[in-house]
């Protein structure tokens, strides 16, 4: 999938159903990066090893290995891969621009994160006679409202900040996957649903983050 320049090949560790893999690696493959995977954490394991922790004392994935530097934090990495291997429009020529994709970014991660991890973590991790119904009914409501808001900014525009996606839709097109495919009580909201329409036409988007989840 392209070059990083010269030789290099950027290295991902973390499995492919992790939302948070499934950040950098779509961002990844929009932007024509050669990006090598492999699967660590869940039931792959190897995120307690010695070696992973020096790397990342959280044990969580992704990492990102650009030759000699490591990083963690997938919201981090997508930026980083933004400002230095990005353009337009994934990552916007203007500061405005870059201003618009990083308060959506950081909305998704203090709004909408936390009610949709309670839902996920429910229905894919939790055994049905386990589940805490009241949390993930709770849960679905709170995610509706923000969804709708979500909706509602949708009226104007394609995508998040305007007519083309950008590095402020990455979190979000990842988690409206989510949305679409678990076993949720949703709202008609028809501008996200043509939202991510728009998402599912992209290949990358597609091998990336519509993968099974686990």
């Amino acid at each position: 999938m392209g070059c990083t320049g010269g030789d290099q090949v950027l290295k991902v560790l973390g499995r492919a159903s992790s939302i948070n893999v499934q950040k950098v690696m779509w961002f990844s493959a929009e932007l024509g990066l050669d990006v090598e995977r492999a699967d660590i954490g869940g039931k792959y394991g190897g995120n307690d090893t010695p070696e992973y922790l020096a790397k990342n004392p959280n044990g969580l994935v992704p990492i990102l290995e650009d030759g000699d530097f490591v990083l963690w934090e997938s919201q981090a990495i997508v930026r980083y891969l933004a400002e230095k291997y990005g353009k337009a429009p994934w990552y916007p020529a203007d500061v405005e621009g870059r201003g618009l994709a990083n308060q959506w970014m950081d909305w998704y991660l203090t709004r909408l994160h936390a009610p949709m991890t309670v839902i996920f973590l429910g229905l894919i991790r939790t055994a049905p006679e386990d589940r805490d119904l009241s949390a993930m009914d709770k849960a679905a409501k709170q995610a509706a409202d923000l969804w709708a808001l979500i909706d509602g900014h949708l009226e104007n525009s394609d995508f998040m900040t305007g007519a083309e996606p950008t590095m402020g839709d990455v979190p979000l097109g990842c988690a409206v996957n989510r949305w679409h495919t678990l076993d949720v009580e949703r709202p008609n909201l028809p501008r996200l649903e043509a939202y991510y329409q728009r998402l599912q036409e992209r290949p990358h988007f597609r091998e990336h983050v519509m993968v099974t989840m686990e």
